[in-house]
């Protein structure tokens, strides 16, 4: 289950969306996951379903390994789908004293798991094509302009960047503690729900120790490097747009417009 985290990881690939320009794929990233909420009809989650899966298919990212990442949320997915199911009034299909099933119920739970769902691959698709580096450049030049307010941009896309980075070494060494204790005699797949809850209190003191260690060792070698932040710094690699992104952005509005149009069009003549 750990190690099926993707959120945080790089996969290295030779592909269009590898090579777009950071801020490209952090405004594309922003605009699909808020593009989900616009709306809450069949028309729209299968427009979105296809544009994540070209977006997939163009990444050369291969999909296993994208969706290993929805086996965490599978608790979070379960408590979702129930309470929609049983939670929800409309015409109702089947019920039992308090608890009843309504064909609105079934609809939403559905379409919460499927928002879910894309909202993880989305995340996951963005961190997954873009280096740590990368992502800093892009999230320091995207809020540059606030600058001007005295907003600490720099300080603030260099600590995105290192908690993105430091997730899947978590991870790791998460993975290890585990397996250490397990040769010792730990158990973590058997019991009841609090006797496996229990098991893993053991296993997060050394996992604490072991994040402030390295957090200690990642601000020396800082120092050692005479970082001082953003005043002054300049980049080996300074982001420029080309015709590849403009191209992208395009592809972003058409794919906004066909949204909002198809959704509307659907509620006028299927609603």
């Amino acid at each position: 289950m750990i190690r099926d985290i993707t959120i945080g990881q790089y996969y290295p690939a030779d592909s269009v969306l590898h090579r777009l320009d950071p801020r490209v794929k952090l405004v594309g990233t922003l605009t699909f996951l808020i593009s989900l909420f616009l709306f809450n009809n069949l028309i729209g989650y299968v427009i979105a379903g296809i544009f994540l899966a070209t977006m997939i298919k163009i990444s050369k990212v291969p999909f296993s390994f994208i969706v290993r990442g929805l086996k965490t949320i599978v608790i979070l997915m379960l408590f979702t789908v129930v309470f929609n199911l049983f939670l929800t009034d409309g015409t109702v299909l089947w019920q039992w004293k308090f608890i009843k099933i309504t064909v609105e119920g079934i609809q939403t739970a559905i379409f919460m798991a499927l928002r879910l769902t894309f909202l993880i691959i989305g995340s996951s698709l963005m961190t997954l094509t873009t280096t740590p580096n990368q992502l800093t450049d892009g999230l320091e030049t995207g809020l540059a302009p606030l600058k001007k307010l005295h907003v600490p941009v720099h300080e603030i896309s260099m600590m995105m960047s290192i908690a993105l980075r430091f997730i899947p070494i978590l991870l790791e060494e998460t993975d290890k503690i585990m397996k250490a204790q397990q040769a010792r005699g730990a158990d973590f797949e058997e019991g009841k729900l609090m006797e496996r809850v229990k098991a893993l209190v053991p296993m997060l003191v050394p996992l604490f120790v072991s994040a402030f260690h390295r957090a200690n060792d990642l601000a020396m070698a800082m120092e050692a490097r005479c970082y001082r932040g953003g005043v002054g710094r300049t980049r080996m690699k300074p982001l420029k747009y080309t015709k590849r992104d403009g191209m992208a952005y395009l592809c972003l509005v058409a794919y906004l417009i066909v949204l909002v149009a198809a959704t509307r069009l659907w509620d006028v003549f299927v609603a």
